[in-house]
């Protein structure tokens, strides 16, 4: 799954074109490397995504096409 779509699907970031243009502009990374928007996510990645002034790390432990607002949160840990 796309790394925009993920961020969105698993409610990290709530709009898809939110999530598009903070990957262009550099403000996540996966596995500690800056991340375009089209990154293939797989289970077990580390995304770090910086909005705001702060930024926050996540596991990914699941990837799903579709998930309810309560299936969302366990898509991913929280490091």
């Amino acid at each position: 799954m796309r790394l925009d779509k993920y961020l969105k699907v698993s409610k990290i970031i709530k709009r898809r074109t939110v999530a598009n243009e903070a990957c262009d502009a550099g403000r996540v990374e996966v596995n500690g490397k800056v991340a375009r928007a089209s990154y293939d996510v797989k289970v077990g990645d580390e995304i770090k995504v910086s909005l705001g002034s702060g930024s926050r790390s996540y596991r990914v432990t699941a990837v799903a096409e579709h998930a309810l607002k309560d299936d969302a949160a366990k898509m991913y840990e929280i490091l």
